[in-house]
């Protein structure tokens, strides 16, 4: 795919390009092995040698097991104190996968449903042309993430000192975008995805006999008032301009008709798109689960626990993106999303940490790439690789320029 632009970096984004396509086979056949052998998170033991040995054999200062599995790869050139983080997440999914494909999962319930493969693909040939053709001056880091899927793997990396080790400037991110052609990006400033919080609560009463209600505290009809109290969050507490989601995914309690259950147990899945509307809705669910259980003689416990926070592109960071983008494809292959999405991810613990960005790289539309994530009939488009490729390439030059 070629386009026509005025840009004066045309012809030499052309040629990354087609410098990138000419070892796109290795790093295709990279991303089948990797997709044939899934692993869910912290698990990525496989993945995370293959990583660091591939990084190591280009002359990487390579260091493993930081947050657990994860890897990061580091060359510094020059004497600028400048520093560039690019990340990849690398887990997979509980999924069966059902694609047949020859590089098939060989793992039973365990997919790259979510195209992390891909990724650990597309910065493996960004990194591979950084080390043997990359000009910059500077520092490079290249951060290979395990357990992006909702167990914390990027706050587990900060936490075991990922930034204190590494120190980046700036860090940037992609993901794969099922319906976005081939060759396109998607990306705005701000929020970008919604935090995501998972919450349990257990309503705790006195069980008895289905025949003698009176003797017991019901819990389960105190878990359904609760349910339908929580409703009434977003539409009454949460000012309108602003987007939020309380959803209860599942209830347990009881096993028998004839039978009131001692416990039940309500879990949900809570997102907002900034820390405010966040707090205030972990504030409501905590006071409506606690009065509501109260007033049925019952007693509730929550328990809140952050998958992610807002996932928010910081000005400077997203305009070196945008720039990047438009030099790279030109305009007319960029979306500007006009709304955040309700989506979460693990990148947002980063972000919150240092400048950054999260950008959508296109998967392809209809049977080539378009089928949506997390399905078992999900497949990384390798037609997409050299693009999200040549994008970090391209932002890590800008950045960390030689002239």
């Amino acid at each position: 795919m070629t386009r026509a632009t005025t840009n004066p970096e045309t012809q030499q984004y052309a040629e990354l390009l087609e410098t990138l396509r000419r070892h796109e086979a290795q790093f295709i056949q990279i991303r089948h092995d990797i997709h044939a052998h899934p692993e869910l998170g912290f698990a990525e033991k496989r993945t995370s040698a293959l990583v660091a040995e591939q990084l190591a054999q280009w002359g990487y200062e390579v260091t493993t097991g930081i947050g657990g599995t994860g890897v990061v790869g580091k060359i510094k050139r020059g004497d600028s104190p400048r520093a560039i983080g690019l990340r990849a997440d690398m887990d997979a999914l509980p999924i069966q996968e059902t694609t047949g494909l020859p590089y098939a999962s060989t793992v039973a319930q365990t997919m790259h449903a979510c195209g992390h493969d891909g990724h650990t693909a597309v910065l493996l040939a960004a990194a591979h042309h950084l080390a043997t053709q990359g000009q910059f001056d500077g520092t490079l880091n290249v951060i290979f993430q395990p357990a992006e899927e909702g167990l914390g793997g990027a706050s587990r990396m900060i936490a075991d000192g990922l930034f204190q080790r590494f120190p980046c400037d700036q860090v940037f991110a992609l993901h794969n975008a099922p319906g976005l052609p081939v060759g396109h990006f998607a990306v705005r400033h701000g929020c970008m995805l919604a935090s995501s919080d998972t919450v349990t609560i257990t309503v705790t009463g006195r069980g008895g006999h289905g025949a003698m209600p009176h003797l017991a505290s019901d819990p389960v009809v105190a878990a359904a008032s609760i349910v339908m109290a929580l409703q009434s969050i977003v539409a009454r507490n949460v000012e309108p301009t602003r987007a939020a989601v309380v959803t209860v995914g599942s209830i347990h309690a009881g096993k028998a008709a004839n039978v009131i259950p001692a416990t039940a147990t309500l879990e949900l899945s809570v997102r907002a798109l900034d820390s405010e509307t966040r707090n205030t809705l972990e504030a409501r669910i905590r006071s409506i689960a606690e009065l509501q259980a109260q007033s049925y003689g019952t007693t509730a416990t929550v328990e809140y626990h952050a998958i992610s926070r807002p996932l928010v592109n910081e000005r400077a960071a997203t305009d070196h993106a945008i720039a990047t983008i438009e030099a790279l494809v030109g305009k007319e292959a960029l979306t500007m999303m006009p709304d955040a999405l309700m989506g979460s991810e693990d990148f947002s613990w980063m972000t919150e940490v240092l400048p950054g960005c999260y950008v959508l790289l296109g998967n392809g539309v209809g049977q080539t790439g378009g089928c949506l994530v997390h399905n078992p009939g999900y497949d990384f488009n390798d037609a997409a690789l050299s693009w999200g490729a040549a994008w970090f390439v391209a932002l890590t030059e800008r950045y960390l320029r030689t002239e």
